[in-house]
């Protein structure tokens, strides 16, 4: 019989040795969707940890910090993954987590473009939805050294952003979160610099945002990111860009009407 004492102090007993994602599942099925890793008698392990005897066991899920921290470590991995599929002859070099997501360091022979950032990140949701683990597509932990999460399901709410050259690399940037709240949508290139500052405007008042400028329709943006279970939809278009405002939408569709930037912060700022 192993014993795990929980956080709140409660206890639960199992007649063998399970996993840590075992235990969170056998808590209850939410729990183990968000679960990326374990703390064990103090020490964090991965979501595979074998618990062979009683132990104290403190579930971390992507709203901890340090489950975050692996998420985005994770999307780094996942970032190399679609890269390496992509562009073969790509030299990978290292990725890692930071503050506001990840990045990742590469050689190519020439320098990525917008267009090209927008074909990885495609490829990296495709590679999310496959819900199988890092090590299973792919060694690319290795390079991001420290705990990844169980499976790539987890990974949702991300978004490549930049990518800066400097000397013979390349350094592609990307933003990840446990969960987003609103994403800016433009209409088209024109947008992208109000885009950006809207985006901008809604980080400052803690807000989870993304901007998607990709040369896409608006209505193909819209489907993608309700798909991904973002709340709020930001339009930006030409008029939106003159008149200083946005329109927004929620996730199913309802027009919540137009609105300036300091009305919008204000609004999501208090619904969250």
């Amino acid at each position: 019989m192993i014993r795990i004492t929980l956080p709140d102090g409660t206890h639960r007993e199992y007649d063998e040795s399970l996993s840590v994602y075992e235990v969170a599942a056998s808590i209850g099925l939410g729990l183990a969707k968000t679960s990326v890793a374990g703390r064990v008698d103090g020490v964090l392990v991965g979501c595979e940890h074998l618990l062979e005897q009683d132990a104290r066991l403190q579930i971390i899920t992507t709203q901890d910090p340090e489950g975050l921290e692996i998420l985005r470590r994770s999307c780094a991995s996942l970032l190399a993954m679609a890269t390496q599929q992509l562009f073969p002859i790509a030299q990978l070099t290292a990725g890692a987590p930071i503050d506001d997501g990840f990045f990742y360091d590469l050689a190519y022979e020439r320098a990525f473009t917008p267009v090209d950032l927008e074909q990885i990140e495609t490829r990296m949701r495709h590679l999310a939805n496959t819900n199988h683990s890092v090590r299973r597509l792919g060694d690319f932990e290795a390079l991001c050294h420290g705990l990844h999460v169980p499976s790539t399901g987890v990974i949702r709410a991300f978004k490549l952003t930049k990518v800066t050259i400097h000397a013979s690399q390349q350094r592609i940037y990307g933003t990840c979160w446990a969960s987003q709240q609103a994403a800016v949508l433009t209409l088209s290139e024109s947008q992208a610099d109000f885009g950006q500052q809207v985006c901008e405007a809604l980080k400052r008042v803690g807000i989870r945002a993304v901007v998607d400028r990709r040369n896409e329709k608006v209505s193909y943006k819209m489907r993608e990111h309700s798909l991904h279970q973002v709340p709020y939809l930001v339009i930006v278009g030409e008029r939106e860009k003159a008149g200083g405002y946005v329109s927004l939408r929620s996730r199913l569709g309802e027009d919540l009407g137009q609105m300036s930037v300091e009305a919008l912060c204000e609004r999501l700022k208090r619904e969250a």
